[in-house]
């Protein structure tokens, strides 16, 4: 059973499709990457499936569990592309809020926090409030919040945007240690150069994947070296 299924997926607003039959299947364990430019629809697809919006049509479903459902929101995690946080509560708070809200007791909390407010480098802005960050940390924020309680499936939309270099090469990593973990991802970035850290990408545009694959094959079957190009090559093709 894949971790994320989706078959024919449709979202309309309007009468614009945002998806447009998506077909898509992520593996468990895998970092999944979802490539394309702005109103590709790569932000609409993780928001049916973590069940922010409601599908038109199609089927989308996480770990056997048709989607929208209530009772898998403690299985997944979800960091969003604008920062979805407390402004008026502290960075602790922020933690201990999104703990509590998945069931963890305090001790948990405590345990998981102190190891993530490492990673993202903000130990000493633990008491801090978060309206007093700058933009980058409270998207470090946003990340730790989206994985205190240790989910099974993990959506990041756009999860490096406005972090500095050094920060985007110890986001991988960890991401990489958490695929180590068993916990499956699916993001989405505007960055080319982070799908050679995926597993597989699938690029879209206008609402559904027009190529996918080990980033290697995408790049042997475009015959370029470059993802920008690689993209480009599908898109023409898919516009054919």
């Amino acid at each position: 059973m894949p971790a994320i299924h989706v078959s024919k997926l449709e979202k309309k607003f309007g009468d614009f499709k945002a998806l447009d039959g998506l077909d898509l299947e992520v593996r468990k364990g895998e970092v999944y990457g979802l490539l394309g430019p702005n109103g590709a629809g790569k932000t609409t697809a993780i928001k049916v499936l973590t069940g922010l919006l409601k599908k038109t049509s199609g089927n989308a479903e996480i770990l056997g569990v048709r989607m929208p459902c209530k009772d898998i929101a403690q299985r997944i995690g979800y960091m969003p592309q604008e920062t979805a946080l407390y402004v008026g509560l502290t960075v602790h708070q922020n933690l201990e809020f999104f703990g509590k809200l998945f069931g963890m007791d305090k001790a948990a909390i405590l345990a998981r926090e102190a190891d993530l407010l490492k990673f993202i480098d903000l130990e000493k802005w633990r008491d801090e409030l978060v309206a007093n960050l700058s933009g980058g940390m409270k998207h470090r924020v946003s990340l730790a919040c989206a994985l205190i309680h240790e989910p099974e499936v993990l959506f990041l939309d756009e999860p490096t945007v406005g972090v500095d270099p050094e920060l985007r090469v110890s986001f991988w990593n960890f991401f990489g240690s958490l695929k180590e973990k068993g916990t499956t991802i699916l993001l989405t970035t505007h960055y080319m150069d982070e799908a050679s850290h995926c597993d597989r990408v699938g690029f879209m545009r206008s609402g559904k994947l027009i190529a996918e694959g080990e980033p290697k094959a995408i790049l042997k079957e475009a015959g370029t070296s470059s993802l920008e190009d690689a993209f480009l090559f599908y898109a023409r093709r898919d516009m054919q």
